[in-house]
């Protein structure tokens, strides 16, 4: 059973061009997998039926092999035997419907509102600091996604309004509330931003070097803010998009209101999604949000 998993190395490394990491992975799950077929009377590949897959899948798990991990072994599986189907040397692939354990989903940790306080507590003359603190409360006065903030351009914010126009999933656009707060350290680093850019229109948030502020640039700039602030916990962009919607859900209980203003899709599976009026969602928005009740 050894040269046709040499074999797939070579295919994996030369013609598909993997990670030696994710070439090691494979390797080693199905060098897990190759002496208890053995035990089932398997000496050649060739021979593997379903069958025989899951009383494997099953051993692995009685063995206490995580969802997550199963669920790598059975990746393992399924792209060595389309290996063996493209080579012509199975004529079927017996890892295709194969299915591993469902993987708990853990809820992810939110920050509360006293953190979020402390993390936001940043008062600084940089510019940088005042773009980050700017950034940090844009994305937590209105709920964005790492892609929708970075996105943004002058046009699209309205500070008399308080409103932020983006662009979501599906490019699919929402109108959101924005708060005093979130507008008051915008405008401050707006009167910033022409030292580090000479374009009067573009990007909202810019980088040292002028240009729109990248994605990565973001994440690392938040990590090294959710440390220096010691709130306690990794600091990313998604953390505070989800402490955006836990605040709001639980000062709000309007859950539609709070999916409208996020941009999903859907309420639930069983539900039918009706859009909102904005007036709605900004009288919402005003009663729930923490920093909205904030005026300065």
């Amino acid at each position: 059973m050894d040269e046709p998993l040499r074999q797939f190395e070579r295919y994996l490394r030369s013609e598909r061009q993997y990670s030696p990491h994710t070439c090691r992975n494979y390797l080693r799950e199905l060098n897990r997998c190759a002496p208890l077929l053995q035990q089932q009377g398997v000496q050649r590949w060739q021979s593997v039926s379903h069958p025989q897959l899951q009383q494997l899948i099953s051993k692995l798990h009685r063995q206490g092999l995580s969802p997550r991990s199963l669920a790598l072994t059975l990746s393992a599986l399924r792209q060595f035997f389309d290996f063996l189907v493209d080579d012509g040397t199975v004529d079927h692939n017996p890892a295709r419907h194969l299915s591993a354990p469902k993987q708990g989903k853990p809820l992810p940790k939110n920050l509360d509102v006293d953190q979020m306080d402390q993390l936001l507590s940043i008062d600084s003359e940089d510019p940088l600091a005042v773009r980050d603190r700017a950034m940090m409360e844009l994305f937590y006065s209105s709920g964005l996604r790492l892609a929708e903030l970075v996105a943004i351009d002058l046009d699209q914010l309205d500070a008399k309004e308080k409103l932020v126009r983006v662009t979501g999933k599906g490019g699919k656009t929402r109108l959101l509330p924005v708060t005093s707060v979130a507008i008051e350290w915008i405008e401050r680093w707006l009167t910033l931003r022409p030292g580090l850019t000479t374009e009067s229109g573009g990007a909202l948030f810019v980088s040292n070097r002028g240009t729109r502020i990248s994605p990565r640039s973001v994440q690392a700039r938040l990590a090294k803010w959710g440390q220096q602030q010691a709130v306690g916990a990794r600091v990313h962009p998604h953390k505070l998009r989800h402490a955006f919607a836990t605040h709001m859900l639980e000062s709000s209980q309007d859950l539609r209101a709070v999916q409208e203003l996020l941009g999903h899709a859907n309420l639930s599976t069983t539900q039918v999604y009706t859009h909102l009026d904005f007036q709605h969602l900004a009288e919402v928005y005003d009663q729930a949000h923490p920093r909205a009740k904030k005026r300065t």
